[in-house]
């Protein structure tokens, strides 16, 4: 579990993959350059899943590894460490994201007509879509009316708004 107190880095990578990604976060923290063997070690985690989180959390910028030749073995291994300074712009770009993504489904529901039978089990369709059913219910049959989408567009514009003032407030 983690606690509101834990280090940045430790938090977003438990928000990233779970208890697993917890541990390594924790164990990278206390032994920067470490294995992943040493990791799999400290946490009690088998190797093949250290290897996929610290794999996933090196595509994300938010570690990197420095290939070195082990002397005791005679290949090369990975020592792994830390970017902590990269997790305020990993969370920045997962914010935009987020934003572009809200942003086009804000468009869809804002330049798009929809139209609904009244029943809560069928789905809503669009005009092309209704208008190639002759503006019948393709789940029951009943008639098509225009329906308001009002709704979901004011929450799509609040949730937007929300996150592009947390970003402003963060620079």
């Amino acid at each position: 579990m983690v606690d509101k107190y834990e280090d940045p880095f430790v938090r977003i990578a438990s928000m990233i993959g779970g208890d697993e990604y917890l541990k390594v976060a924790r164990s990278l923290l206390k032994a920067e350059d470490a294995t992943d063997e040493e990791i799999a070690s400290s946490t009690g985690l088998r190797i093949n899943m250290v290897r996929k989180v610290l794999y996933d959390l090196f595509g994300k910028s938010l570690i990197t590894g420095i290939r070195v030749k082990d002397e005791r073995k005679g290949w090369f291994v990975y020592r792994w460490r830390t970017r902590r300074e990269e997790v305020e712009h990993f969370i920045e770009s997962q914010k935009k994201k987020i934003t572009e993504r809200l942003q086009q489904r804000f468009d869809y529901e804002n330049y798009s007509d929809f139209y609904h039978c009244g029943n809560e089990d069928c789905n809503r369709v669009t005009f092309e879509d209704a208008l190639e059913g002759m503006f019948k219910c393709p789940s029951c049959g009943s008639v098509l009316n225009l329906k308001k989408n009002d709704k979901s567009k004011k929450a799509y514009s609040k949730k937007i708004d929300e996150i592009k003032k947390d970003m402003q407030q963060t620079f």
